[in-house]
């Protein structure tokens, strides 16, 4: 009995066909797990801490609305439009997203159009003719490549490549994030310097008003040269820390001009005092535990964890061997005008097998950096984690003891004008020396100083708890940040 060798061959290629098949479906190296970590089970007052899963992308909103500020509003928006550091971390997505696009080509065959053209002559010594010749030959070909992905070595690219696009994302949400912070917390500061301005401003007047009394009483020979120089000593003082308070306010409000992405010569931030009487929002005790998952820093961590973990799959595939798919197909002829007969086609296809025998240890080396890299990956992730923990407890701890600061200093600066008061007026009645006023009123003017200080720390703390926390969020009424406030 004779076998049909068509069908013989047939059959074969139907059997490889199929056993490339079943072997495409074959992925090596593990599917990624979170790595165990050490989270407390419990924060402030009992509330559960939970197992973070990445939630940078949902919405945060204007956060920063709280605080109903309409100059911290506009300068949040000139921010989001010119900040150069969103420019750049927008620059380097559109890189992620290149690179996976270009990793995910390798899922499909490349097709490649190499149409040539060739004249030579053989010399006769090399002619079998016995004389030199001269030939054209002209060539259409239309070649096909393309790598079988039967260990998922392809497929391990394109998660890396396409974990990686995602970290860049969140990259660009943390440095918005950051950015916003930033912004906040310089305005707040700014604001801060103005109300030092003017309780400084308005104590040089004072200071001035107290030295033409003493340079009255000292003409009237009521009091001597000593309460004179202290009267001038004061004043001279006073001006000199407002000028340094206007300094430090140019150079805050120049690096708000950085981070606004606009010119410093030109950018100005009208002067508006810090009202005492002003409270901060103020942010729930409990706290969703839930609300630590926004934060886009541990989502990127995350995601270049899942990369890392990725490559080592890339790094296996690299020991099993490989079959690339070629053919070609297309025309050839020695003449232009019969170069697309039928008769002058031709093709060619062919599996190519590629088996590692001996690499000098590449591909070993090869696994174990990937293996490296996935270690250094969980303790950068690791170590991202327990940051966002320490800033969560640092600004509770600020905004906690900044308010028993903020109560106990309002009384002192209450008491310390009181003093203030009293002490001018025994003066005028003669019955104290200058020194006397000029302790008290450094007194109230500290004290005064001191309280405008705490409200802006508190501001700032407010701002950093939300940082800390990934940002804005919605309640479950869906009404934004109410839910940190009073």
């Amino acid at each position: 009995m004779h076998r049909n060798p068509v069908k013989s061959r047939r059959s074969r290629l139907a059997l490889f066909a199929v056993l490339v098949l079943a072997l495409a479906g074959c992925t090596v190296g593990q599917e990624y797990r979170r790595p165990e970590l050490s989270v407390p089970k419990t924060y402030r007052e009992g509330a559960p801490w939970k197992e973070a899963e990445p939630s940078d992308t949902l919405p945060k909103g204007r956060w920063w609305s709280m605080f109903s500020d309409a100059g911290l509003d506009d300068l949040q928006d000139r921010a989001r439009k010119a900040n150069q550091d969103l420019q750049a971390a927008l620059a380097r997505i559109e890189q992620a997203r290149s690179a996976l696009q270009a990793v995910g080509s390798g899922i499909y065959p490349r097709l490649d159009l190499n149409p040539s053209a060739e004249r030579k002559r053989t010399a006769e010594d090399l002619s079998s003719t016995g004389s030199g010749l001269t030939s054209t030959t002209l060539r259409t070909p239309l070649d096909l490549s393309y790598e079988v992905d039967l260990w998922g070595r392809v497929r391990r690219s394109v998660e890396a490549a396409r974990t990686e696009f995602e970290a860049s994302q969140a990259d660009f949400e943390n440095i918005l994030l950051a950015l916003q912070a930033d912004v906040a917390r310089s305005y707040f500061s700014l604001r801060t310097l103005d109300a030092e301005i003017d309780l400084l401003g308005r104590t040089v007047d004072l200071r001035r008003k107290n030295l033409e009394l003493v340079q009255s009483l000292f003409r009237n020979g009521q009091v001597s040269r000593l309460d004179l120089a202290r009267a001038e000593t004061e004043l001279a003082n006073t001006t000199a820390d407002l000028a340094a308070l206007r300094r430090l306010r140019a150079s805050t409000e120049h690096a708000l001009a950085v981070l606004a992405g606009e010119p410093a010569s030109g950018f100005r931030v009208p002067a508006m005092p810090l009202d005492l009487d002003a409270q901060p929002p103020a942010v729930y005790p409990g706290i969703p535990s839930s609300l630590l998952e926004r934060r886009p820093d541990i989502a990127a961590a995350e995601r270049r964890l899942m990369a890392a973990n990725a490559r080592i799959g890339v790094a296996e595939a690299a020991f099993f061997p490989s079959i690339r798919l070629t053919g070609s197909a297309g025309y050839a002829s020695d003449e232009l005008s019969s170069l697309f007969s039928w008769d002058n086609r031709t093709w060619s296809l062919g599996p190519f097998l590629s088996l590692p025998v001996f690499d000098g240890g590449r591909n070993r080396s090869g696994l174990n950096l990937a293996r490296a890299r996935w270690e250094e990956a969980v303790a950068r992730y690791r170590k991202q984690v327990l940051v966002a923990f320490a800033e969560v407890e640092d600004a509770l701890s600020d905004l906690r003891n900044l308010d028993v600061q903020s109560q106990a200093q309002r009384q002192a600066m209450t008491s310390a004008r009181q003093a203030s008061e009293l002490s001018g007026k025994r003066y005028r009645a003669g019955l104290v020396s200058y020194l006397e006023v000029v302790v008290s009123e450094r007194t109230a003017l500290a004290s005064e100083l001191l309280a405008v200080r705490v409200l802006g720390l508190r501001l700032q703390a407010s701002v950093t708890l939300i940082k800390a926390l990934g940002g804005g969020w919605e309640d479950a009424s869906g009404a934004g940040n109410q839910s940190i406030r009073d």
